[in-house]
């Protein structure tokens, strides 16, 4: 009765590992070489203890209860419920330029080297620098905006 359950055991678990590699780990890895020990050591068992019928018997079964497993594991909408379904559409600054205007004169939140934020009209927004570094609560002002890009420089 304990060989039963050994090699059932090590088939049932080494089938799981290898599945789980398919699917949540693709390529191979520990998960995949551990499972697929686990099934050979189970077939292997089951020839040694059983014999050859039972053997065949056994690796058969495994390679079908596998096809079965894998079969409905992949199926349509078994893993939509794990599976993200929103995506991001907006962009930095977006719509918010309009308020902003060439000259416009504001101050660094953060070092702008060349991305940073900066301050106009109380309101936050992502900015760059034409390259050069600006560093924190230096004032700047806005030279050029470009969609929805703002580009400013130090006021000296």
């Amino acid at each position: 009765m304990a060989e039963w359950i050994t090699v059932i055991a090590l088939v049932v678990i080494g089938l799981s590992l290898i599945i789980a590699e398919v699917i949540f780990v693709p390529g191979t890895t520990l998960v995949g070489i551990i499972g697929m020990a686990a099934t050979g050591f189970g077939i292997f068992l089951s020839f040694s203890y059983f014999g050859s019928e039972v053997g065949w018997g056994i690796t058969v079964g495994s390679v079908i209860l596998f096809g079965i497993s894998l079969y409905f594991s992949l199926k349509g909408n078994t893993w939509d419920r794990f599976s993200l379904k929103s995506t991001i559409d907006s962009k930095v600054n977006e719509g918010l330029t309009s308020k902003l205007k060439v000259g416009d004169e504001g101050i660094a939140m953060s070092a702008i080297r060349p991305m940073g934020k900066a301050d106009f009209h109380d309101v936050e927004y992502e900015v760059r620098s034409m390259g050069n570094y600006i560093d924190s609560g230096t004032t700047v002002k806005i030279i050029k905006i470009d969609i929805n890009n703002i580009f400013v420089e130090p006021i000296n």
